[in-house]
């Protein structure tokens, strides 16, 4: 699905990434760790195809990302849910018509998909406080919303990017149960995180891959995960 073949990326002439190899096949999981500025976030970014590598090739989909068109990454990007460190939302409209934005961006007729975007709202157990703002809502449901609205256009990989990093452990459980859910539902999954007591709880519940960036490399991490 995701494939990168000796990508690497830098900002300015300084290198962040270099050579790095990975393969996110069809329903696998994936936990992204290692320190803060390690380029966790700038690996995910080449993922989902906001940046396109400097050296090397990213393959979304079968498709060198530096060859697509905007509007060929926008229909590509489609494929892939995202949900953000920051969360952000338009705090001026209920959560519930924040979840349904990507339908709307994409031109389809949010009326008609109405009963599909209730049962999400429901499943990610947010039904209560569907037309709550943003600002209204807790860091954990708030994360709950991005997840919804990260997957309200099924698409086949959902990366996260530290999803568990503002809320508590009761939440983080939460969270991890539905990404779970959607991996045995077929989803690739792919998960940066310094939370190791989440990849622990992961394990007991998914067949994870634990990978650890550091000085630009990416590796298996070690066994005391």
């Amino acid at each position: 699905m995701i494939e990168l073949k000796r990508a690497g990326y830098s900002y300015g002439g300084g290198g962040i990434l270099s050579g790095l190899d990975l393969v996110l096949q069809p329903g696998s999981f994936h936990f992204l760790t290692g320190p803060s500025g390690a380029g966790k976030t700038t690996l995910l970014k080449l993922c989902y195809g906001e940046l396109k590598p400097s050296e090397g090739v990213v393959e979304l989909f079968g498709r060198d990302s530096r060859s697509l068109t905007r509007d060929g990454l926008a229909r590509l990007r489609q494929r892939v849910g995202v949900v953000h460190q920051d969360c952000l939302f338009l705090d001026h409209l209920p959560i519930s018509e924040n979840i349904a934005l990507p339908l709307t961006v994409a031109g389809r007729d949010v009326a008609s998909e109405a009963e599909s975007l209730s049962q999400l709202i429901t499943w990610v157990g947010l039904s209560h406080r569907a037309e709550a703002r943003p600002p209204e809502l807790s860091g954990g449901e708030r994360q709950r919303a991005a997840l919804a609205r990260a997957i309200i256009m099924d698409p086949d990989v959902i990366i996260a990017d530290e999803p568990t990093g503002n809320i508590d452990w009761d939440m983080s459980q939460r969270l991890l149960t539905l990404l779970v859910e959607l991996n045995r539902l077929g989803k690739t999954i792919l998960i940066a995180t310094h939370d190791l007591a989440l990849i622990r709880a992961a394990k007991s519940q998914v067949s994870a891959r634990v990978l650890r960036l550091a000085g630009g490399q990416v590796m298996a991490a070690g066994a005391e995960l």
